[in-house]
């Protein structure tokens, strides 16, 4: 028997109460075996699936939980003229820090829908980076002439003062999001 859930926490109930037995919860996939039975599941490890076979004694359970003590997204900061990216700038040079920048705009969809996505990988990299935005509407173009922005939505990665690396984000946002994370990785 299999059952699947978009919510973890929806699944652990409806497990407690359809069994109340002992759950077991362990990073990997949501797996379901009965008794004395053999399942063929799939498990996530190094960024690659990996096909298993279980053998089970007994109801197990193994569900990919949030942990709560990390946030799951960090809502990125405005940066509203060039006196406040000084200050940005100067504050992540005193932390020897980089910062990413997102140039966006309301108006553009692309760049509406890769936000959320670019405030969960903050809260992946929180300790390491800063992420900020930009609407390029609602700041003077003299910031945005500084940014070298031509085409939204623009992500650039900010250390020592100085664009370092950027990527233009006129595709897929899973895709932008990875180059995004390469970008850090090299600089971080």
């Amino acid at each position: 028997m299999s059952i699947l859930a978009a919510n973890s926490q929806i699944l652990s109930r409806e497990i407690y109460q359809r069994y109340q037995q002992q759950q077991l919860w362990n990073n990997g996939s949501c797996l379901f075996s009965p008794k004395n039975s053999r399942y063929f599941g799939s498990d996530w490890k190094d960024r690659k699936w990996k096909n298993k076979i279980v053998r089970s004694r007994e109801w197990r359970v193994q569900a990919l939980l949030p942990d709560l003590s990390r946030p799951s997204a960090i809502e990125m900061e405005p940066i509203n003229d060039s006196d406040h990216l000084d200050q940005i700038l100067a504050r992540a040079r005193q932390l020897s820090q980089p910062i990413i920048i997102d140039w966006m705009a309301a108006w553009c969809r692309k760049c509406i829908y890769l936000k959320p996505k670019l405030e969960k990988l903050a809260a992946e990299f929180d300790t390491k980076i800063k992420f900020y935005y930009v609407d390029v509407n609602k700041v003077p173009q003299a910031l945005v002439k500084r940014g070298n922005i031509s085409k939204m939505p623009t992500i650039q990665l900010w250390k020592d003062g100085e664009m370092k690396e950027e990527v233009i984000g006129g595709h897929k946002a899973w895709l932008v999001t990875e180059e995004v994370r390469q970008m850090i990785k090299k600089f971080v």
